[in-house]
């Protein structure tokens, strides 16, 4: 007989998130973090600012309704502010659909390898994961992936770009996916990385979940704008199912400095677009090094450049730590390399020469 207390049975099954280590110093030679896809910029002046001056209003709660912000965000998106739900962070905003809208049992579909929360996420809500191999350029396979809904399927999460191998779907591809998924199922397009997108034929995610109603967008302030320590993301969604996720929302969950800056984020967005194309113009540059060096890599999309290692991949991390790097290594699969500073690339670069021969 069991004497003390039990949490719930899934519980013990949850895996554990590795985010990304910080850098190793090594004597002699400056080290970067290339683990976590953060934007290497320092706050621009004015969303500092902000951002302390919101400081000065900590012994007060935040906005819960964050009013303001919805405001902001339905002016620069286009959508009424019923279309909209913060969390802190997008993938909070995962967990908070996952929580609405699965019972225990239920089946969530998604590619995999794909983001590490999702069969997190999964597991805490008690559903049962389904996932989807990626094809070999590491793209999801939406076709396979339609397939794979059943009568308990509940959710399928589409994470474009694909975190942490980089492709994106197209607008065509998802158009015809959601042709194919039924209409009681809710399809989550994850576009934590949307604003470093340029291809043809690129997902607009807003219209998307403005034209069907089953349809959830989520994006962070974590990536481009530069606020991953501050935790704030929102969705985008028909007003059922914005309504849902901020029915299960933690009250007052995003601060009120991490609201101020968001804000401020929006108002510079210019400036921190800017920032945006350097970053996009290195990824590309990195790409096209590491593919010289002779690695077949896929399309990369978001900050960051996936290295195909398969079992090398602890190797290959631990080869990118004598250089003086750190980067994300998946066991048995592959390593992320994140776009950061300039400097750094090279290195990148020389790991790649020296890791394929």
């Amino acid at each position: 007989m069991t004497t003390s207390p039990q949490p719930r049975a899934n519980v013990a099954a949850i895996p554990a998130y590795v985010p990304g280590r910080p850098p190793t110093p090594r004597p002699g030679l400056t080290s970067y973090k290339l683990s976590s896809n953060e934007n290497p910029y320092p706050p621009l002046p004015g969303v500092l600012g902000a951002a302390v001056e919101a400081a000065a209003e900590m012994n007060r709660y935040p906005d819960m309704g964050t009013a303001a912000l919805y405001e902001a965000l339905s002016q620069r998106l286009g959508v009424p502010t019923d279309h909209l739900a913060a969390a802190t962070g997008s993938v909070a905003l995962i967990y908070q659909l996952l929580s609405a809208f699965c019972d225990p049992g239920d089946e969530v579909v998604y590619a995999w390898r794909s983001f590490e929360a999702y069969p997190i996420a999964v597991t805490v809500a008690g559903a049962t994961s389904v996932r989807v191999p990626l094809t070999a350029d590491g793209r999801h396979d939406l076709a396979a992936m339609a397939d794979a809904v059943t009568e308990r399927t509940k959710v399928v999460l589409v994470c474009t770009p694909n975190n942490p191998t980089g492709p994106s779907v197209t607008q065509a591809e998802l158009d015809d996916f959601l042709a194919r998924v039924p209409s009681h199922v809710v399809v989550v397009v994850d576009e934590a990385y949307v604003e470093f997108v340029r291809m043809a034929d690129p997902v607009d995610g807003v219209a998307t979940a403005l034209a069907h109603p089953h349809v959830i967008v989520t994006r962070t302030f974590s990536k481009a704008y530069g606020l991953a320590g501050f935790r704030v993301g929102y969705a985008v969604a028909q007003p059922p199912l914005a309504a849902a996720l901020r029915a299960v929302s933690l009250p007052f969950g995003v601060s009120h400095v991490a609201q101020v800056a968001a804000i401020a984020s929006l108002a510079a967005e210019d400036a921190l677009l800017e920032r945006v194309d350097a970053l996009v113009a290195e990824r590309d540059r990195v790409l096209a090094g590491v593919r010289e060096a002779g690695w077949e890599v896929p399309d990369a999309q978001g900050n960051f450049v996936w290295f195909p290692a398969g079992d090398r991949a602890l190797e290959l991390a631990a080869a990118a730590e004598e250089l003086g790097i750190t980067v994300r290594p998946f066991a048995g699969d592959g390593v992320r390399v994140s776009i950061g500073e300039t400097e750094a690339h090279e290195r990148v670069i020389e790991l790649a020469r020296r890791t394929r021969s």
